[in-house]
């Protein structure tokens, strides 16, 4: 179900929840137009993509029908990860005419969400191919579809950050200023969560070298200019890895491939992305 590279705890749980709460605020107490329908009516549907997308959402859309009725088949012709061209069909439904169309909308919902993201990312990850650049997305995701976007990302063939603020440590400038330092922060973070990955992000030259002296595993360069950048390489070089973020676009990626940094972030990965235009056809049996 998951790419090779995919880590993130909880996805399984978190599909079936996202799904169970989608289904609950479109159906609510039953869906009353397909009352319309003939209880045993039996149908088939066919879902297509209306554009060239990169396809992410199988186990949503079977989720989705699951929960309505396990009994209905859906058949797949494409997996995720696969970059399908316009007019090309994803999957096809077979069963009860009720259950496709109650579970319609939520299934495309998630389909058209989660291919627009691994899309983005997938646009993302050419910029930077045949470079040792790893792309890195942010929390800056749809609340309630965390691990689903951040799984997204991975089907475009960019790479996940910190799932959450429980795995990993991003010191800011305000956790600085409260914690009385750089180095007095790096310090607490080793000794509250030992093993765990310390990250500083810097605003100057001078607090790269506090991030570099206190034991920062990855440092985060924000809004550096080029210059300052390919100073901060060799600084860190050997030392820690690099990070890029800040006003990262298509444009400002081109530009930074040509740098050996370690990591570029972009929150653009999954709060700029355009849901993909898709279509379901029902025919009878």
């Amino acid at each position: 179900m998951t790419p090779a590279n995919a880590n993130i705890p909880n996805l399984v749980l978190d599909i079936q929840r996202s799904v169970r709460d989608a289904l609950a605020e479109d159906v609510g107490d039953g869906d009353i137009t397909a009352q319309l329908i003939p209880a045993d009516r039996q149908a088939r549907a066919r879902v297509i993509t209306r554009e060239e997308c990169v396809f992410c959402g199988v186990t949503w859309v079977n989720e989705v029908f699951r929960q309505l009725d396990p009994a209905l088949n859906v058949i797949w012709h494409v997996e995720d990860g696969q970059r399908v061209a316009a007019n090309s069909t994803l999957f096809e439904l077979q069963g009860n005419a009720r259950t496709i169309l109650t579970g319609e909308r939520c299934a495309l919902n998630f389909v058209q969400t989660l291919s627009g993201t691994a899309t983005t990312a997938a646009t993302y990850a050419a910029l930077t191919s045949g470079t040792q650049i790893k792309i890195l997305d942010t929390r800056k995701t749809i609340p309630g579809l965390r691990t689903a976007q951040k799984y997204a990302v991975l089907c475009g063939g960019c790479e996940n950050h910190r799932i959450g603020l429980y795995d990993a440590f991003l010191i800011k400038e305000n956790h600085i200023a409260a914690a009385g330092g750089i180095h007095n922060a790096v310090q607490q973070a080793h000794q509250i969560k030992p093993g765990a990955l310390v990250e500083v992000e810097v605003e100057s030259l001078e607090e790269l070298q506090q991030a570099l002296d206190a034991g920062a595993d990855v440092i985060m360069l924000d809004e550096f200019t080029d210059e300052m950048t390919a100073q901060a390489l060799k600084l860190a070089k050997g030392r820690a890895k690099i990070e890029i973020s800040g006003s990262v676009n298509e444009a400002r990626l081109q530009q930074l491939a040509n740098l050996e940094v370690d990591y570029i972030s972009s929150g653009s990965l999954t709060k700029h992305l355009r849901a993909i235009d898709l279509s379901l056809r029902l025919y009878s049996e």
